[in-house]
């Protein structure tokens, strides 16, 4: 997941990246580790706990802008972004609105169809899968990971 967003990271030159939920910063080490210089990368996080660390880890990195609140609210404030991780707690309807257009967005921790159990209400419905391909402002991809357990849904925003 890591070395996915490091990826689009790279590709942001003269960008603004955004991330939903910072927890401790991984997923932002990651994007700050390959994102242009004349990038600028701001990550949201709720818990004060995690923000204090994730502030210690950024310490030395003048563009990188840890915030703690709401994530939809302090993301709103800077918009509009050329990538998105949406990790923490989203709006799903209102948070491509805080994306360029071309703007990525990105959203982990899912369960490829295939391993989920033949009991699961997610092989039906699934939120995450019907906003991604639901949405017309964007066209959205599954991207099934290595260890083949676990998924990303990635989209670009079109409209």
């Amino acid at each position: 997941m890591g070395r996915f967003l490091a990826v689009l990271a790279a590709g942001c030159v003269g960008g603004l990246i955004g991330e939903a939920g910072t927890g401790v910063g991984f997923g932002a080490a990651w994007m700050a580790s390959a994102m242009p210089a004349d990038c600028r990368l701001v990550t949201v996080e709720v818990d004060e706990t995690r923000v204090a660390a994730a502030r210690r880890v950024f310490a030395d990195e003048p563009r990188v802008e840890v915030v703690h609140g709401d994530s939809f609210d302090e993301l709103g404030r800077r918009a509009p972004f050329d990538l998105l991780f949406a990790d923490g707690g989203q709006q799903p309807g209102r948070i491509v609105d805080l994306l360029r257009i071309g703007g990525r967005l990105v959203n982990d921790d899912i369960t490829p169809v295939d391993v989920l159990p033949a009991d699961s209400p997610y092989r039906e419905h699934d939120p995450k899968r019907e906003f991604f391909f639901g949405d017309p402002r964007l066209v959205a991809a599954e991207v099934v990971l290595p260890d083949l357990r676990n998924s990303l849904l990635v989209g670009s925003r079109v409209g």
